[in-house]
């Protein structure tokens, strides 16, 4: 947790394809400021770039709340792979097209709602992805998602707890109603995860 699986700028050499655990997929600004643009569990990949001509990782991926396992290929193999199967080559582009809409939905999240409906929606993509309903989150794993102050991010976890969807303990997140959680995230959460489960859910290579 918290190992660095790819910076921003550095050549593609391999893919990782998680077997459990989550990535988040870090912006920077100038200042050294990181903010979260997206998650990556055992339904994706990292090192997508290269499938759209890219070598170079634009993003920094990071572990994130719980220790991680993958299996690993290198580039040249993939693309070798890809070169061959055109089967496998849409499978892997239509996540690539999943991840898009997922970032996109951030984008807009973070433009047109509360804190407290992003904070849930960030939950309920973090739950997706972990094995248990207890998830490790810090006022930092936070921070990265929300970009407010810490200040910010309490209110908004008494919000949820004063509506017993979660219950924050120190640096964890357990979730009590997911159903709460999703009345809450309301048009922040679905779209994604929908189109996942339609182009996906049946894909083989």
């Amino acid at each position: 947790m918290g190992d660095f699986i790819a910076r921003a700028g550095e050549q593609i050499d391999s893919i990782c394809f998680l077997e459990r655990g989550i990535a988040g997929v870090l912006d920077s600004l100038d200042d050294d400021r990181r903010y979260a643009v997206g998650l990556v569990g055992a339904e994706g990949f990292i090192g997508w770039p290269l499938l759209m001509g890219s070598d170079r990782s634009p993003y920094d991926v990071t572990m994130r709340a719980e220790q991680g396992q993958a299996q690993r290929i290198t580039a040249d193999a993939l693309l070798a792979a890809i070169d061959r199967s055109a089967t496998l080559r849409l499978a892997l582009l239509r996540y690539v097209h999943v991840f898009m809409l997922q970032m996109g939905r951030t984008i807009v999240s973070s433009l047109a709602h509360a804190v407290d409906r992003r904070m849930a929606r960030w939950i309920l993509l973090y739950h997706d992805r972990v094995q248990k309903d207890e998830i490790c989150m810090t006022h930092e794993e936070f921070r990265l998602m929300l970009g407010v102050r810490r200040s910010s991010v309490t209110e908004a976890l008494h919000r949820l707890e004063g509506e017993q969807a979660i219950r924050s303990v120190r640096a964890k997140v357990l979730v009590h109603d997911r159903a709460k959680l999703l009345t809450l995230a309301g048009d922040t959460y679905g779209q994604p995860e929908q189109e996942y489960a339609r182009l996906l859910s049946g894909a083989s290579c």
